[in-house]
C-alpha cells in the first residue's frame, strides 16, 4: 500500500519559544506522531486566507483530520453566542469549511477531532449545544486547565466507530461544547450521560467526528483507521503500471 499523505489543521495564535513572542501556526506534537505511528506522513495545514485553494490542497493529500481548538463562530449555524463562547477564529473556520468541501468533491477520508467534529456537523448543516455543562450538570467533559475529562462511551453497534473501537471504550475529552443536529450523519457513540460523542457518515467513504482526543491515548485506534484508509485512497488513485 502506499505511504498515505495526512493533512493536519492548525492553530494559529501567538505562541513563545526561545527568545521569540509572536503569532505562529501551530498544533500538539500528538496529532504528529500519532499519524506517523500509524503509517502515515503528517502535514500541517494552516489557516489560509483564499479559500479557493483548497481544492488545489486536497488534491496532494490521501488523508484530512480537522484538529481541535477554538470554539466554532456561532454565526455559522445561525445562533447567538452563549456567554460561555468566546475565542472563535473566523480565519480557521473558513478554512476548514472550504477544505471540507473540497474533500467531498474528491471523496477524501476524514476525520474530525473534538472542534473537528463540531465543524463537519455546522458544515453539514447541524447546529452545536454551546455549553455542555448546562445539559448534564457536570463538567467532566471538560474539566479545566490542560486536563482531559476521563469519559466512558458507547459506541452504536454497526458502525465504524464500534468496528475501530469495540462496544465501550474510556477517552480523553476536553470540550464545553457538543453537536445538538447533524444531517448527514449518524451518530456513533454516546458518554453514559447521553452526550453525543461521535457521529459518521453512512457510506464507504471514511468520514468520522468525535469529541475526544485519540491522539492523546495508547490505542489510536480512529487514527490507524485513518490512515489505512488514506492510503487505500492514495492506491486507487495512482496511474496503472
Amino acid at each position: 500500500m502506499a505511504t498515505p499523505v495526512i493533512g493536519l489543521t492548525t492553530y494559529r495564535e501567538e505562541a513563545s519559544w526561545g527568545v521569540w513572542h509572536q503569532r505562529a501556526d501551530l498544533l500538539p506534537t500528538q496529532y504528529a506522531a500519532a499519524v506517523e505511528e500509524t503509517g502515515g506522513v503528517p502535514v500541517l495545514l494552516p489557516p489560509v486566507g483564499r479559500p479557493e485553494a483548497a481544492d488545489a490542497l486536497v488534491a496532494r493529500l490521501d488523508g484530512l483530520v480537522v484538529s481541535g481548538g477554538a470554539d466554532v463562530d456561532p454565526g455559522r449555524y445561525g445562533a447567538d453566542p452563549h456567554p460561555r463562547t468566546a475565542g472563535w477564529r473566523p480565519d480557521r473556520d473558513a478554512w476548514e469549511s472550504a477544505l471540507l468541501d473540497a474533500a467531498d468533491a474528491a471523496g477524501l477520508p476524514v476525520l474530525g477531532v473534538c472542534r473537528g467534529m463540531q465543524v463537519l456537523a455546522v458544515h453539514g448543516g447541524g447546529t452545536l449545544e454551546q455549553h455542555v455543562p448546562d445539559l448534564v450538570g457536570h463538567e467532566r467533559h471538560s474539566p479545566g486547565g490542560d486536563e482531559f475529562g476521563a469519559v466512558s462511551v458507547a459506541t452504536s453497534p454497526g458502525t465504524r466507530v464500534a468496528g475501530l473501537l469495540g462496544e465501550r471504550v474510556t477517552v480523553n475529552c476536553h470540550h464545553h461544547q457538543s453537536v445538538r443536529e447533524h444531517p448527514g450523519f449518524v451518530g456513533a457513540a454516546h458518554a453514559d450521560d447521553g452526550t453525543l460523542e461521535a457521529i459518521e457518515r453512512a457510506g464507504d467513504r471514511f468520514v468520522v467526528g468525535v469529541q475526544w482526543h485519540p491522539e492523546t491515548a495508547a490505542d489510536v485506534g480512529l487514527l490507524a483507521g485513518l490512515v489505512r484508509a488514506a492510503a487505500a485512497y492514495a492506491q486507487d488513485r495512482r496511474p496503472p503500471g
